[in-house]
């Protein structure tokens, strides 16, 4: 590839046609940046990153990210040179951490080079699917009424899998009453590790674990590897890994200490595609089960999770649902839809969506731009 002669970012906030609440806190707007990397032959890839905007998920918000892009990775990037994405890294490997923020720029890379050399991103991944099963990511609701609503709406448009956020006092009941309206659906649970270890936690995950769930993720603190290894002993229902592995040293340790049979690979949470690929890779190879994550992200981190989600180990149905779930209108054309529960892999070059450039110019609130 060229050496890269700029980067450009773009804040940009997008409301949510539902609001959205974890156990944490309710959300009707999503905040991301949108990243351009441009080579000095003048192409140029897409990427997004997709971070909370505040610390409830992980350390990382929208704010640290836009100073560590703008400070640190964007200027390491440039003037860099590199055969394949899978070296971008190399310019800001001597930053630590900042996941989120790394993966916006990887995404861009893979974008760039694979629009360059004519290649659909799925196929360059090592992806052999063309469509993706479809889950939904489903908030905490006021009533439990309002919930099998939202549940009911989504399977009826066809989505084979629902994921329902769960917190102490709103756990057993909904999800029971899910399961008993929909004795066949494939559901799971998330509790964002808001769970501490205790006598109390793991009675409510017995009750759970009665409820024929696809898998319980995250339950306690992303530190508590070994908590959760002691309840994937104890509990018939896989446990599922989300914030404890942000690296793929995490990932192998996990791994030996048996905390789980199931990662959700989440490529913003892995600092991009590069990561996401070698975790799919060395979960499945380990015996556990894969499938893609998300963080609600606009059209470009989507597009992203589906290639991703292409490879051949993500045999879970994954979190890349259609946009028009989350965003009455999104930043890239044609928009991602869900057929059936069934997402299709682009077979254009690169991400297989085109940028609306002019809606992100003119909806941005900060941008930025770095040079050779």
């Amino acid at each position: 590839m060229p050496a890269v002669a700029a980067v450009e970012a773009f804040r940009l906030s997008l409301p949510l046609v539902h609001t959205f609440q974890t156990s944490s806190h309710r959300k009707s707007h999503l905040e991301h940046i949108v990243v351009r990397v441009t080579g000095a032959d003048g192409a140029s890839g897409w990427g997004e990153i997709a971070s909370p905007s505040d610390p409830y998920y992980c350390p990382e918000t929208v704010d640290t990210c836009w100073m560590m892009l703008r400070r640190y990775l964007a200027p390491a990037l440039v003037g860099t040179e590199w055969e394949h994405p899978s070296e971008a890294g190399r310019a800001w490997a001597r930053i630590r951490g900042h996941h989120f923020a790394k993966a916006g720029l990887d995404i861009a890379c893979w974008d760039l080079w694979t629009r360059a050399s004519g290649s659909p991103l799925a196929a360059a991944l090592g992806g052999t699917r063309d469509r993706i099963a479809a889950g939904v990511s489903l908030g905490i609701e006021p009533t439990v009424d309002d919930l099998l609503a939202q549940v009911g709406r989504h399977v009826a448009d066809g989505y084979r899998r629902i994921k329902l956020k769960i917190a102490p006092g709103w756990d057993v009941a909904p999800t029971r009453a899910v399961r008993e309206a929909h004795p066949d659906l494939a559901v799971q649970v998330d509790a964002n590790g808001v769970y501490p270890e205790s006598l109390e936690a793991l009675a409510t995950m017995r009750e759970l674990d009665e409820l024929g769930l696809l898998l319980i993720e995250q339950p306690f603190a992303p530190g508590a590897l070994a908590a959760h290894a002691r309840l994937a002993a104890t509990i018939g229902t896989p446990v599922c890994l989300d914030e404890s592995v942000d690296d793929l040293d995490q990932l192998d340790t996990a791994i030996a200490l048996g905390a789980g049979s199931i990662l959700n690979v989440k490529v913003s949470r892995m600092g991009g595609l590069t990561a996401a690929r070698e975790a799919h890779d060395r979960a499945v190879a380990a015996g556990w089960k894969v499938w893609c994550g998300g963080m609600h992200e606009f059209g470009v981190g989507r597009a992203a999770n589906v290639a991703i989600a292409s490879l051949p180990g993500f045999d879970l149905p994954s979190d890349v649902s259609g946009s028009d779930k989350y965003y009455a209108h999104d930043i890239v054309a044609p928009p991602i839809r869900a057929t059936d529960g069934m997402v299709p892999v682009p077979s254009a070059p690169g991400l297989g969506h085109e940028v609306d450039e002019s809606l992100i110019r003119s909806q941005a609130t900060d941008t930025f731009h770095t040079s050779r």
